[in-house]
């Protein structure tokens, strides 16, 4: 048995497009509800005491989707971002961001710098969103870092990869959750992920709720965790 919460929780939130569709709504309904959704799990988390939570906001794949789509999440990344200032600042929710942001339209660079600058003090919970993310491009990145820092390669190892990833004063994932029916993690976070829980639900992500996120952290701690060991 686990005996204590998972300190970081990461969560594929699958499932916005078919929640539409299977209600004839435009996928963008399903996007708009997902955002309600983060809401009600991120105040759960920090009523359990979760750490932190890495909510998967964009992927570096996402850029395949129709245009059309790929512009509205844009645009409601921005806009929620600003928008939530005061749910971040009422329940004392710090956010910090992984991913490309290099590669992110301006009004995002600048509502994420915004974000993560005015709400460094907080400390009920800690949420990277996940933006323009991929595991391995993530990697990448800290893989160009060493290079460009002239670290020789023996001293390369997974210390010096883990501090230059995104986030690395971030713990961990012990627990990763996906909705929506999908059994894969679908490039999120597989540094992080080398030893996390995984937790598969086929509830879409709009409609997740607090109990939702209560049953997997509940889940999680029944279970036995060896980390490669024997028990």
């Amino acid at each position: 048995m686990v005996d204590s919460l998972p300190r970081h929780v990461g969560i594929i939130m699958d499932g916005n497009g078919r929640w539409a569709t299977a209600r004839n709504l435009p996928r963008t309904s399903g996007h708009r509800a997902g955002v309600t959704a983060a809401e009600r799990v991120v105040l759960e988390a920090i009523q359990l005491g979760v750490e932190a939570l890495s909510l998967y906001a964009f992927s570096t794949e996402n850029w395949r989707r129709a245009k059309q789509e790929v512009s509205f999440l844009m645009k409601l990344v921005a806009r929620n971002l600003r928008d939530q200032y005061d749910f971040y600042r009422k329940n004392r929710v710090k956010v910090l961001h992984s991913g490309d942001l290099e590669h992110l339209p301006t009004e995002v660079q600048k509502e994420i710098a915004t974000v993560t600058r005015e709400t460094s003090e907080n400390d009920a919970i800690t949420v990277n969103l996940a933006i323009n993310y991929g595991g391995r491009d993530e990697i990448v990145r800290a893989t160009r870092h060493l290079v460009a820092e002239g670290i020789e390669p023996g001293a390369v190892d997974e210390s010096a990869i883990a501090r230059r990833l995104d986030l690395p004063q971030l713990p961990g994932l012990d627990l990763i959750i996906r909705t929506g029916g999908e059994r894969r993690l679908s490039n999120f976070m597989l540094w992080d992920s080398a030893y996390a829980e995984l937790y598969f639900s086929d509830v879409p992500w709009p409609d997740w709720n607090g109990e939702h996120f209560r049953n997997a952290v509940g889940d999680f701690t029944a279970r036995k965790r060896n980390f490669g060991g024997t028990s």
